[in-house]
């Protein structure tokens, strides 16, 4: 049904595939390993809490625009129609 050639030529596929796979595999975990020697990994409880303190300056934001807009509206006219 296959000819040798064939078979030789599917073969030798598979085997460049898996020594690709092995390289691409290796170089991942290299990574990896690279990573976690930088101290990527260290930090884990402050990305938990970082969420509970990023709305402190906002609100800040918010104060100073709510005072600006009371300011604006004591300067409009009391005889005023809509």
């Amino acid at each position: 049904m296959f000819s040798k050639i064939s078979i030789y030529i599917s073969l030798h596929a598979i085997v460049f595939l898996i020594i690709i796979g092995a390289i691409v595999t290796g170089g991942f975990v290299i990574a990896f390993i690279w990573a976690v020697k930088g101290g990527q990994y260290e930090d884990d409880y402050s990305p938990a809490v970082r969420i509970l303190f990023d709305d402190d300056l906002p609100e800040k934001k918010d104060k100073e625009n709510k005072e600006e807009k009371k300011d604006t509206e004591e300067e409009k006219p009391v005889n005023s129609i809509k």
